[in-house]
C-alpha cells in the first residue's frame, strides 16, 4: 500500500515566470508557520520527518528552491544565486499572506534566511540557522565545488546509497545502509529513461563556482537584525563550512541565542537527530 501523504503540494509563481514547488503540512493558524529552506542540491523531501514531527500545532511550508525537485529550472543559470532565492521567497510568503513565520534554513537555506532577516526582520518570529553562518569556511566550500553540477546516475538504489555512502562517510559515519538508501531518496529521482539522477539542476554550479557568490557581501548584521527574536544555531560537529568559532561569534553578537552541537555529526545535521529535535523544541516554544 502507498505511504498516506500529510501534506499537499503548493505552487506558486516567480517574479520572473518560474512555477515554483512547496509543500504544505497543514496546521493551526494561531502560531506562525515554520517555513524550511533547504541547502545547495536538496529539496523538501529533506524536511520530512521535521514537518511530520512539528506540523498540526502549527502550518510546516518546505520550499524548493529554483532548479530542485518539483521547481522550475531557471533559464538564466547565473540566478542561481541567494539574492534571487530571496525573491523568490518573498514572492511566496506573498502569495502565500503570511506575514511572520519561523524560518528553518539549512546551509544554502540558512543563508536566504539571514537575508530574510536582513531585508524584513519583524516578520521573523523566530529562526534555526543550521551549520551555516556569515562566515563559511572555504575548506568545506572547495568540497562543494568538486561534486556540485557533475551529472551523475545509477542502475538502482542501492548503487546510489552506496554511491552517497562513499563520498559522504565521514560526514555520518553511524549511517548503516538504511540511513543512505533514506537519503538517496531524498536526493535522487528516477528519470523518464528508468536512471536514477540527481534531484536539481546541473547548471546551479555555475555561480556557485564562482568565489564570493555563496554569501555575497558581509553577513554578519544579518545576525543583528534577527536580535529580539529566538535564534537557534546548529552546528555539525566536524563540520568543514560552519567553525566553531564562528558559531561563538554568532551566539555572542546575537545575545541571546542557544547554540546545540550535535556530535559526530559534519555537513550538514539531517535536525532529526536528539540535540537538534530539543533545541527546535526549545525555540518553538519561545516563540
Amino acid at each position: 500500500m502507498a505511504e498516506r501523504r500529510n501534506y499537499t503540494d503548493g505552487y506558486w509563481w516567480s517574479n520572473d515566470g518560474l512555477r515554483l514547488h512547496f509543500r504544505d503540512y497543514p496546521g493551526a493558524a494561531d502560531q506562525p508557520p515554520l517555513l524550511c529552506l533547504p541547502g545547495l542540491t536538496r529539496n523538501a523531501r529533506d524536511y520530512e520527518t521535521l514537518a511530520t514531527r512539528l506540523a498540526g500545532p502549527r502550518r510546516v511550508l518546505c520550499v524548493e528552491f529554483r532548479g530542485r525537485g518539483e521547481s522550475a529550472y531557471a533559464k538564466d543559470p547565473m540566478s542561481y544565486v541567494p539574492l534571487t532565492y530571496l525573491q523568490d521567497v518573498d514572492a511566496l510568503l506573498a502569495d502565500q499572506g503570511i506575514g511572520r513565520f519561523v524560518a528553518v534554513g539549512t546551509s544554502l537555506g540558512g543563508i536566504v534566511t539571514m537575508l530574510l532577516a536582513a531585508t524584513g526582520p519583524e516578520r521573523l518570529a523566530g529562526a534555526v540557522l543550521n551549520d551555516v553562518g556569515p562566515e563559511l569556511d572555504p575548506v568545506g566550500l572547495a568540497r562543494i565545488r568538486t561534486y556540485v553540477g557533475k551529472a551523475v546516475y545509477h542502475p538502482t538504489w542501492m548503487h546510489a546509497a552506496r554511491a552517497i555512502a562513499e563520498a559522504n562517510g565521514d560526514v555520518y559515519p553511524d549511517y548503516r545502509i538504511e540511513d543512505w538508501l533514506r537519503m538517496a531518496k531524498r536526493l535522487y529521482r528516477v528519470n523518464s529513461s528508468g536512471r536514477i539522477v540527481l534531484d536539481y539542476d546541473m547548471k546551479i554550479a555555475e555561480p556557485f563556482r564562482v568565489p564570493g557568490n555563496e554569501a555575497g557581501p558581509d553577513m554578519w548584521p544579518t545576525i543583528d537584525a534577527l536580535r529580539g527574536r529566538p535564534l537557534l544555531v546548529v552546528r555539525g560537529e566536524r563540520s568543514d563550512i560552519l567553525r566553531a568559532e564562528v558559531a561563538d561569534r554568532m551566539v555572542a553578537r546575537h545575545g541571546g541565542a542557544e547554540q546545540v552541537t550535535v556530535a559526530g555529526v559534519g555537513h550538514a545535521p539531517t535536525l532529526d537527530e536528539p540535540e537538534a529535535v530539543a533545541g527546535i523544541d526549545r525555540l518553538l516554544a519561545g516563540v
